[in-house]
């Protein structure tokens, strides 16, 4: 974070410092952290609340670690300042809308926000790639994308930064608004309209409609880079003051790809923007990914970066993040798919398709699948087809795992014309026994589900990765 003295942040979050024998005009510079755990040596702690624990219970942790000051909602004798005050994560949004706007005033930055139902992280990472060879970038690994993780990814940049890039995620209505009132992007990239938290939002017109919370917000002097092969996405143009470019495989679009092709390695096609016509050989897995592709792409563009540079950035990156498509081997030759960190019911069909799309001839096609989170009503419908769709991909076995994703087993085991096998167990416990003695040589095995079943554990303990 760049250096802001005691009296500043205090002032910024609306707070009354509590600083004896530490003069008020000291600098604080640390890392903001809201895990006591993280802390070290200068670092500004914020003791929150949540539904689980309370921050202000590790706050003595946090100044035994090195925090130089504790951000809490009540006074907590310490041996380091303390900042009191009314609301922890309101005090957390201030603090970043203070620091982007101080940067803003002293430099050059940029900011890019993203958005959509599924691609967020995969996007910013590959932003993170091609902006970070061009000038010092701010696009934090994970998917720091609530209104606690996007408020710290935003404090990370210093008077340095020349990009910070920002996820914006939601499961209710006005949390991508208060987002971009943060940050204030310069650029505002929406990727997708898709079920992912349909519990929440209670439909997808609800979804659709919190999305374009990103594009009006921004101002008239921003740039809305929408997805045109997606209707309610495209559909967002009309909402926003801002200039809009659009990206996708439609020929409308102004960066487009074409002649797309996928397999294990990876996956290539063309990119066609303006005049220029370049091939790219994307290391990272599934057809899904060619937009993730094309909007990062498009960013680039706008910020007015060589298209060939930006490709070259691309083409660099081994996987789109941890669990995430992620490729492996198992001790028997098989290759484990592990994309186990977030599921919805679209970006379980896209991985269900880059399964059998990308398997060798003749090899076998397994899926191992569990729980999508946060469909609400709507859970066993969209389980059940998911088991549908699986059997009529052609895979060669179906391992449903966990009581809460039976309903894909019970969708499976209804389609009478399926030849392969479909087997259902309690747990990754059971599902690592069955798989262990099951996969071979050439078998391509897809791991999905939401984080939450814990299957990334699973697939990294098939292909023998220490977890």
């Amino acid at each position: 974070m760049i250096p802001l003295s005691l009296t500043e942040i205090a002032d910024a979050v609306g707070g009354r410092l509590l600083s004896p024998g530490v003069p008020p005009y000291t600098l604080v510079s640390g890392s903001v952290q809201t895990d006591s755990r993280l802390v070290e040596a200068g670092s500004i702690f914020f003791a929150l609340r949540g539904d689980e624990t309370d921050g202000h219970l590790f706050a003595p942790v946090a100044a035994q670690n090195g925090a130089s000051v504790v951000i809490a909602e009540w006074p907590i004798d310490l041996d380091v300042p303390v900042i009191v005050v009314s609301d922890g994560v309101t005090a957390l949004a201030d603090l970043a809308r203070f620091v982007v706007a101080r940067v803003r005033e002293r430099g050059t930055l940029s900011v890019i926000g993203i958005t959509g139902s599924n691609g967020k992280t995969t996007t910013k990472n590959m932003l993170g790639a091609i902006l970070g060879a061009q000038a010092p970038t701010v696009a934090p690994v994970g998917s720091f994308n609530n209104h606690v993780g996007a408020p710290i990814s935003m404090l990370r940049i210093d008077e340095k930064t020349r990009y910070l890039v920002v996820e914006m995620g939601a499961s209710h209505a006005g949390e991508i608004a208060h987002l971009v009132s943060i940050a204030k992007p310069d650029i505002g990239v929406v990727l997708k309209v898709g079920l992912a938290h349909v519990g929440e939002f209670g439909g997808i017109d609800a979804i659709e409609k919190a999305k374009a919370e990103m594009v009006t917000g921004l101002a008239a002097s921003g740039v809305a880079i929408l997805n045109i092969d997606d209707p309610r996405v495209a559909a967002m143009a009309a909402l926003t003051p801002a200039t809009v470019r659009g990206f996708g495989l439609s020929r409308q679009a102004d960066v487009r790809g074409r002649s797309v092709r996928a397999d294990l390695l990876g996956t290539r096609f063309t990119v066609v923007a303006g005049d220029h016509a370049l091939p790219i050989a994307l290391r990272i897995l599934g057809e899904h990914h060619v937009l993730n592709a094309l909007a990062a792409l498009a960013v680039a563009r706008e910020l007015g970066i060589d298209l060939g540079h930006a490709i070259a950035a691309l083409e660099t990156m081994h996987r789109a993040e941890r669990w995430r498509m992620e490729t492996l081997t198992t001790p028997a030759g098989a290759t484990v798919i592990n994309d186990a960190y977030n599921a919805s019911p679209d970006s379980t069909e896209a991985a269900l398709r880059t399964l059998v799309q990308v398997r060798a001839a003749g090899s076998r096609a397994i899926a191992i699948l569990g729980e999508m989170t946060e469909l609400g009503d709507a859970s066993h419908t969209h389980h059940f087809e998911i088991g549908r769709l699986a059997t009529s991909l052609g895979l060669n076995l179906i391992v449903v795992v966990g009581r809460p994703a039976r309903s894909i087993y019970e969708g499976a085991i209804l389609d009478e014309s399926f030849t392969g096998r479909v087997e259902f167990v309690e747990s990754p416990r059971e599902a690592l026994d069955l798989l262990v003695d099951e996969l071979r040589d050439g078998d391509l095995a897809l791991v999905k589900s939401s984080k939450s079943a814990n299957l990334r554990f699973l697939g990294d303990r098939l292909a023998g990765v220490a977890v």
